[in-house]
């Protein structure tokens, strides 16, 4: 065993110093997630940084779509005996007030991308429920996740150009995420490829003025859900400042671009128990397809939680349309607009809202006429 600086808090959850997991299993990760938009198809930015104790190693990604350009930085080094490092090369993260404000910087290099950013959250961190999946007995996920909407003060450079960030138009979605899942290297699949299924995923965390809707919708390939969430969180400063509403079970209708799976337009509705049900109005405004370059999976070279050597090594990415729009597949975290009539009155007249709007439909579902 060895100590760490956050052996000297007192948070430890187990025997083990606090750089040693409760488990072995190599997949364990624990990660930031940010993004950062106007409301509008300007520019979305993303921004990762993860640690992988299991496998010895941190990393972490930036990624803006603005204009024609989908660019990358990226990130990797040894995680090493302090976890409270979240330093990687330019990028690094620091917790102002926990739950509540942090700064993400990303320093400049010749990628051509930096910024220096302080995140203010505007509805209290909200715990989602446990990600469980087992597949041929294997556990794939067991992951907890916070989630958050705010509103973001700084800048951003992109080739030179700069752009203010102010807290009246600049806000976002963030989330912290912990546990298993799979990362690095891919292991030997054994009995895995059979019957792989299917990842058909909707995640929607939306800020409105006073309130925030957080919807999540994961589903197996016979339409069975897997995962659902659907709350309504009252913000700070509110009359009703942090209270959440249950908003019942999720019901997700998408329009699909036809011969595509790329979602044109959706309705989410929810029936509150004891309560008037409604509708939530969505459309995606600024398509980013998050896993490309950024290590969720695509390049076989750069995977999250794959070792680069000692490091940092930082590397750049750069991707135009429309040359290069076949090369854009998988996850798409999309700016959204999203738009309801609350039949409880709670939220008076109609509410016009923006934020993340995160979907995935891989493999066969009920919804595709080839399933």
């Amino acid at each position: 065993m060895t100590l760490s600086p956050l052996d000297d808090y007192p948070v430890h959850q187990s025997p083990e110093v606090m750089r040693h997991v409760t488990t072995s299993d190599r997949n364990f990760y624990d990660r930031y997630y940010f993004n950062c938009h106007a409301g509008s198809d300007e520019l979305m930015l993303i921004i990762g940084v993860g640690q992988y104790p299991n496998l010895g190693v941190t990393d972490a990604f930036a990624c803006v779509r603005h204009r024609n350009l989908h660019r990358v930085v990226r990130a990797s080094r040894e995680l090493g005996d302090d976890r409270m490092n979240t330093e990687i090369g330019p990028f690094r993260v620091e917790v102002i007030e926990g739950l509540r404000t942090l700064r993400v910087v990303l320093d400049p290099t010749e990628h051509g991308l930096s910024y220096d950013l302080t995140w203010q959250g505007t509805i209290p961190a909200t715990l989602e429920p446990r990600h469980f999946l087992r597949w041929q007995e294997r556990v794939v996920f067991n992951s907890s996740r916070l989630a958050q909407t705010g509103r973001w003060t700084g800048h951003i450079m992109i080739d030179g150009e700069r752009i203010e960030v102010t807290p009246d138009r600049w806000q976002g979605t963030r989330d912290r995420s912990w546990g298993i899942r799979p990362v690095g290297e891919p292991e030997p699949p054994g009995i895995q490829t059979k019957n792989a299924g299917t990842f058909y995923w909707l995640y929607a965390p939306v800020q409105f003025d006073d309130h925030a809707i957080l919807c999540i919708v994961q589903e197996d390939e016979k339409g069975r859900r897997v995962l659902e969430e659907a709350v309504r969180v009252w913000g700070f400063g509110s009359a009703r400042e942090g209270e959440q509403e249950y908003l019942g079970r999720p019901e997700y209708r998408p329009v699909y671009v036809e011969g595509t799976r790329e979602v044109r337009e959706a309705t989410i509705s929810f029936a509150p128990p004891g309560g008037k049900p409604f509708d939530m109005r969505c459309t995606p405004i600024l398509p980013v397809h998050l896993m490309v370059g950024t290590g969720y999976g695509l390049e076989p070279d750069w995977k999250h939680g794959m070792y680069q050597g000692p490091g940092p090594v930082v590397q750049g990415v750069t991707h135009t349309f429309p040359q290069d729009a076949a090369r854009m597949w998988g996850m798409i975290d999309a700016v959204g607009r999203f738009e309801y009539d609350d039949p409880s009155g709670a939220a008076q007249g109609t509410q016009v809202g923006h934020g993340l709007y995160e979907y995935w439909a891989l493999g066969p579902h009920p919804s595709f006429p080839e399933a």
